[in-house]
């Protein structure tokens, strides 16, 4: 990484502002810092009417925490609201909620013993974040954790620093004590270095793999729990439909959301090959509506930039490593010219024929690709679908009854959707299994995972 966090505007390539990294004074001011707070001596009550006033403030800014996300990272206007006021609504859930979760839990009460497992905090936390989703993805690290007592250290992406400042404001203003949520600008070694620290209990990953592994052997080679959201390659599988047409657009909204940036997007589409040849065509027809835009604009039949240079052209190397290991690209795949030369577009693509077996098929392609597979059979459908080393996310689809409910049972994933998107809500626990990660975020699953199940037996 540089030596400094960089605010880049994907849709113009231009650097808006630059934030020097901190040094390693401050690092250990930090960690000082966020053992020192009484934070998890506050009653719950006290802690939960906090993030309370979090969420409201997330709620009230929401209109110009998406601008900042939109100018930072090209998440179109109406998306990049909707993140800012998801997240104002994790914070609420865990402030209602965090107080049943937290309860004890009674195991016996009898004239003689009394047992019970408390639930309490385990100190200071790390989280290191991704760029793809600013405000989202920290909020449901950071709610349920400071509802339990935690006090956080956040190292955010680089190419995302005043997502980074947006977020330490809104903490400040709304009360929480100095010292329980503290931003970072940090580099790798410095990352290394806090992990490392013993007055440090557990860090927080959600990113691509590689750095999954980095920082789970680092937590692991120091006796830290962890929790890693990492890679995916979600299966869709559509065994029958009513609506073809309707059934393709629907894929590829959910696909380009984000212009595919997501860890849990649909990224192979699996049909049955009785409409497999209608589907590409309809998806191809689709995609051919659809033009560069700003994300600013948000203009309807418009696609935004990736995030950044190195998205970009990522995304152009692997479609071509693709087509030369045999798959068919039908449309997209190119990078954008003309007015928006200089910013990080690539026009979305539809590939299939991606053979199986061929490195390229067991990688995620982390942009705006829609790969299309057909099945013959249910069988092979869900072979194709656990034909891979991630597990996050899945759907499955079919208009008979019991029928996608039997397929989901098999499917190898943290999350299934049947006859929907796998939900996503601030009351569905989020996580996957193999390569995809582990650990739970959301949910009431989520105020479990950074925690001191302490037993006390009481004999009376």
């Amino acid at each position: 990484m540089s030596n400094a966090y960089r605010s880049i505007e994907p849709a113009t390539g231009k650097v808006r502002a630059e934030y020097p990294l901190d040094t390693d004074d401050r690092i250990e001011e930090v960690i000082v810092a966020s053992g020192s707070t009484g934070w998890g001596s506050l009653d719950i009550t006290e802690r939960a009417a906090i993030v309370s006033k979090v969420a409201s403030l997330f709620e009230e800014r929401a209109e110009e925490l998406g601008q900042i996300i939109t100018r930072e990272m090209g998440k179109p206007a109406s998306e990049a609201k909707g993140e800012a006021e998801f997240s104002g609504a994790i914070f609420r859930y865990y402030a209602e909620n965090g107080p049943e979760f937290a309860k004890d839990l009674v195991l016996e009460d009898t004239d003689e013993v009394r047992s019970v497992v408390e639930r309490l905090p385990i100190g200071a936390l790390l989280g290191v974040m991704p760029w793809n989703y600013p405000y989202y993805q920290v909020a449901r690290f950071v709610a349920p954790n400071l509802m339990l007592g935690n006090t956080i250290i956040l190292k955010h992406a680089e190419s995302v620093p005043d997502s980074a400042l947006a977020i330490q404001q809104i903490m400040d203003d709304a009360g929480v004590p100095e010292g329980v949520y503290q931003n970072v600008f940090a580099d790798h070694d410095q990352i290394a270095t806090i992990i490392s620290d013993p007055r440090i209990q557990g860090v927080s990953f959600t990113g691509s793999e590689r750095g999954g592994e980095a920082i789970g052997a680092q937590a692991g080679k120091n006796l830290k729990k962890a929790v890693l959201e990492l890679g995916g390659s979600d299966p869709y599988v559509i065994l029958s439909t009513d609506d073809v047409r309707s059934a393709a657009r629907d894929a590829l909204a959910i696909r380009l959301e984000n212009t595919g940036q997501a860890c849990n997007s649909n990224k192979r589409i699996i049909v049955s090959e009785d409409i497999y040849e209608d589907f590409v065509n309809e998806a191809v027809a689709r995609i051919k509506e659809i033009s560069p835009g700003d994300p600013a604009e948000d203009k309807e039949d418009t696609f935004g930039p990736m995030s950044s240079e190195a998205a970009a052209d990522n995304i152009v190397e692997q479609l071509a490593t693709a087509l030369k290991a045999g798959a068919t690209l039908h449309v997209g795949g190119d990078r954008v010219g003309g007015e928006f030369e200089g910013g990080f577009y690539v026009s979305p693509a539809v590939l299939t024929d991606v053979p199986v077996g061929s490195e390229i098929y067991y990688q995620e392609f982390f942009g705006p690709v829609v790969q299309i597979y057909s099945a013959s059979s249910d069988e092979e459908a869900l072979k194709i679908a656990n034909d891979t080393q991630y597990g996050l996310g899945s759907a499955v689809f079919a208009t008979e009854p019991g029928r996608a409910e039997k397929f989901a049972e098999g499917i190898e994933a943290g999350m299934t959707g049947v006859n929907q998107p796998a939900p996503e809500t601030e009351a569905m626990p989020f996580g996957g299994v193999k390569r995809s990660g582990f650990g739970r975020e959301l949910g009431p699953l989520g105020m479990d995972e950074f925690v001191n199940k302490k037993l006390v037996s009481v004999k009376k």
